[in-house]
């Protein structure tokens, strides 16, 4: 691994465009162009906080994905709308990110990150409610229902843009990429938990009810599933409130990037503008890298929906029966994100001086895309039929690879920018990694 480390590290003759900054070796009035001033010490209690702000920035994508049983009961009338409505998710909600993303990262000049937190928040708040009310009251149509849906996944869309946009440049704004990856790894435990919350509400059933109406038995596991996501918002809200009291001079963050030059700093602020084009030089192995990483990933849940157990349904035990095994594929997918994006904490596994690794990497993850061809895909029969195969050595490696590749190219960005940079490259890459899934959203029609 060091030996490829080394072979593929960027040279210092390769020009100024993409060279590694250390802030240190700068003046020291190169500071001043940046709201805090001094490098903040580390603070797991703030690292804690970022982490479960990350949870609730994708809480509603995932429990989107791990309501996938209980949307096929609602669209089974429909059979294009049950065969589509997963990738009509993922275009849906990253048409939605990538657009609120482009305009959030235009409208820069007086953006004030907290605030758009705690819209994100309020966004998210009021359609998890709006969801569990439906989940028991909301009887109408097959293509009434799919629409509400997509209503609720374009809310979802939007909030996740916005936090993404203002916590990744508060985290980057910082100085401390331990808060970036606490971020990127509380996204991950938003992919693990909700799948742990839909297989306990579908197991939970006795086998007796387990026995009946199949929509009834899925209503109620959504609706259990679709509360704790409120729960989350709210605690999410907690966590924002007592993070601005620690860090007043949160409340003052701007982002120093312009859309056309102008110069509108506040008094007292001396912003630097810098293009997205400036950003894109810089940083592009990793944003390149980043962009692949995460167009790729959008297809696995597609071929999780569509991949059976290869034990028969009416002989497979409760967990893999499809009602748990679709969640149980995305909890394997999400348990080896996470660890991918803990590992990127290891000073060895970060790819901060790598930047042609990162992107050999994520070309290289092209290869699990034939692997997922070689399972039960809608039980027609498995090449492997092995459903060790399919849950560990393709969900859980594919997830491993992706989280710790996207968390090392999100930690590694700000150490290539100068410091007055490095707020808004926390929203440039987030932009990028939005821009992957939304290529990637629409590139899974092809697989559905």
């Amino acid at each position: 691994m060091d030996r490829l480390r080394r072979a593929l590290r960027e040279r210092p003759s390769v020009g100024t465009d993409y060279q590694p900054v250390d802030s240190e070796a700068h003046d020291d009035s190169a500071s001043s162009v940046h709201p805090i001033k001094a490098e903040l010490a580390f603070s797991w209690i703030d690292y804690s906080i970022f982490l479960f702000l990350g949870v609730s920035m994708l809480w509603a994508w995932n429990m989107f994905l791990a309501s996938a049983p209980y949307f096929q009961y609602r669209f089974e009338a429909s059979p294009w709308i049950e065969n589509n409505f997963q990738s009509s998710i993922l275009v849906v909600s990253t048409l939605f990110s990538m657009s609120s993303m482009i305009l959030l990262t235009r409208a820069q000049k007086s953006a004030s990150y907290p605030r758009r937190t705690w819209i994100a928040l309020m966004i998210n708040l009021v359609t998890n409610l709006l969801l569990t009310i439906s989940s028991v009251t909301f009887k109408t149509t097959v293509g009434g229902y799919f629409g509400f849906m997509l209503v609720m996944v374009a809310m979802s869309g939007v909030a996740t843009s916005l936090q993404q946009n203002a916590l990744f440049s508060i985290a980057s704004g910082l100085g401390r990429e331990e808060y970036v990856q606490g971020l990127m790894a509380g996204q991950g435990v938003a992919g693990v938990a909700p799948c742990i919350v839909q297989i306990i509400s579908v197991l939970s059933v006795s086998q007796d009810e387990g026995e009946g109406d199949g929509t009834e038995r899925a209503a109620r596991s959504a609706f259990t599933f679709f509360l704790t996501a409120v729960g989350v918002a709210l605690v999410a809200m907690l966590a924002l409130s007592y993070l601005m009291q620690r860090h007043q001079q949160l409340l003052s963050i701007k982002a120093p990037i312009e859309a056309h030059g102008e110069d509108d700093s506040e008094p007292g602020l001396k912003n630097h503008s810098v293009s997205l084009q400036v950003l894109g030089r810089k940083l592009k192995y990793y944003a390149s890298a980043l962009f692949l990483c995460f167009g790729l990933t959008m297809v696995f849940p597609v071929f999780a929906q569509e991949i059976y157990s290869n034990v028969p349904e009416n002989e497979a035990p409760r967990l893999l029966q499809r009602a748990s095994f679709i969640p149980l594929a995305l909890l394997l997918w999400n348990t080896g994100d996470v660890i991918g994006r803990s590992t990127a904490l290891i000073p060895r596994l970060r790819l901060t001086y790598a930047p042609k690794l990162a992107l050999a990497v994520a070309v290289g993850r092209f290869g699990f895309l034939p692997l997922f061809f070689l399972c039960n895909i809608k039980g027609r029969g498995a090449v492997v039929e092995s459903d060790f195969f399919y849950l560990v050595v393709v969900q859980f490696l594919f997830g491993l690879t992706n989280g710790w590749l996207g968390s090392a190219c999100m930690m590694a960005a700000p150490h290539w920018v100068e410091d007055s940079e490095k707020a808004v490259t926390g929203g440039f890459m987030s932009l990028v990694l939005v821009s992957g899934l939304t290529v990637g959203g629409l590139c899974s029609f092809l697989v559905s």
